[in-house]
Parts: structure tokens; sequence; C-alpha cells
């Protein structure tokens, strides 16, 4: 079955699903993450800034991020299905992606690159020697975004972090990149039961007050990948954001007060 037939099927279910009742209302909230290696677990040197929002949210928090993810490879793997079969009403859904979301189709498709364009736009390609249909990265973040809707629950787009803005030898962090803009035109297109957060744009405003030094070794591997420390710096950049929006879903379940976390809000 194709990804938006699975979707339409789950949004058509969610009228029945997404019903009040007593039980939902004293069932407390619960915040889900999809997100690639950025926000995932991970072992070793690195780990993702997921690992940390529980220390801030007074929420139980589940993170389904997953190394190596893209909007494209999250759908098609089933894993925006899962989160959409499991959330209730009032659950928060952060999604996060871009990081593998670049590339291009006509260089050899690895499975995680989307189709240039900001809407229902489609590009054929060939992957694992099968001919498939890639969408954009707005569509496939929209349809997941409606289908969780439809079950009642809330929904944060938030843009990729950055990678290291020192690594040149000076601070470099423009817009964030496609994907950034691209996470709040969707945001905004799904209307009030989504909010957007710059999340890519706090973390480098912190980044940017701890200098070069400091910043470097949070990135103990490459450039996108932080250490334990730095996860801990992003996720509160990530808190930061929310409270400088005024917390939105998540408003009274946010431990940290914007001025207990470094920064400016933007």
């Amino acid at each position: 079955m194709h990804s938006s037939s699975l979707f339409s099927v789950l949004a058509l279910a969610a009228t029945a699903l997404s019903a009040p009742n007593s039980h939902v209302q004293k069932r407390a909230q619960t915040v889900y993450l999809a997100g690639d290696s950025t926000m995932a677990r991970a072992g070793g040197v690195t780990t993702g800034w997921g690992v940390y929002l529980p220390y801030s949210l007074t929420l139980p928090v589940i993170n389904r991020a997953i190394g190596g993810r893209s909007s494209r490879s999250f759908t098609v793997e089933g894993r925006f299905n899962e989160i959409i079969a499991a959330v209730q009403p009032n659950d928060i859904v952060i999604i996060e992606f871009g990081h593998n979301d670049g590339g291009s189709l006509s260089r050899g498709d690895n499975g995680r690159s989307v189709c240039p364009g900001t809407g229902a736009e489609t590009c054929r390609s060939t992957y694992n020697g099968q001919q498939v249909t890639v969408h954009t990265y707005s569509w496939y973040l929209t349809e997941a975004g409606k289908a969780l809707i439809a079950k009642g629950a809330k929904v944060i787009m938030s843009s990729q972090t950055p990678n290291n803005p020192w690594e040149s030898g000076r601070f470099l962090y423009g817009d964030g990149g496609r994907f950034v803009g691209y996470a709040r035109d969707v945001a905004k297109a799904l209307g009030p039961n989504a909010m957007f957060v710059d999340h890519g744009g706090y973390t480098a405003s912190i980044f940017q007050s701890m200098g070069k030094a400091a910043t470097d070794r949070l990135f103990p591997q490459d450039h996108t990948h932080t250490s334990p420390a730095g996860a801990d710096v992003v996720s509160k950049a990530f808190v930061k954001g929310l409270q400088c929006a005024g917390g939105g879903f998540l408003e009274g379940f946010v431990k940290n007060s914007t001025e207990s976390i470094p920064g400016t809000c933007l």
C-alpha cells in the first residue's frame, strides 16, 4: 500500500478514535518525537537532543527518532504511521527533519532524498531496483501532520539543527537552508493545531554566544552530531524557542524558564 493510502485510511479512522471521553481526559498527555540521528538516542561519543528533552518537560516523552532517516524514509518505512496509530487526543508530536532530505535523485536514489518543490510535485525514481514515486519534503510532513491532527494530536514542526556554525573558523549561519522555511510553511498551512519552532535558529544563537572553542568541543566526531553535552545544549535551545513563543502546546509543562536558558528570543 502506498504511503498516501496509509495516511488516508488512518485519517478516516480518526473520527471514531478522536472522540473525547472521561478516560482520555484524565490521561496524561504524551510527547512523541519524530526525527533523525540529531534527535535520536545513540551510543559512543554522540547522541541526539531528544534524549535530554524529558528533563525539561513534566510530560512523558517517547523518542521515535532514528538515525539516517528523512521525511521520506520515515514515511515509507511506516514510522509516521506507528506514531499516528499510537497518539491519542491532546498528545503532542514534535517533527524535525532536514539533514538527510537533500541530494539529487538523478545521481542515484539513496531512499532518503526528496523530490524538489514545496507542494504536490512528484518525481519518478529507481530505488532498490524498483520504480518509486518520490514526494516533496513538504508533502511528507503535511500528510503526517494532517493524519496526526485528525487523531486529535497537536503538531510542532521544528527546523533542523545546524551543523557546527564555527567550522570555517568564523561564525556562519544564515537562514538554516530551504527545509527551515518549508517546515515553517507546513506548520502554518496545517492551521491552529500545528506550530513552528525555529530550533536551528535558536541552536545557532546559543552556539554563537558560546564561541568557537566551546562549540567545537560539542562536535567530537563530525560537524553534525553532538556529544551528550552538546545534545543537552541543543535540547535547551528547543525549549528556548518554545518558551519564547509563549510555550505553545507545551505551555505549563516546561520546567525551565526562558531566562535560565542561554541565548535571546529571536
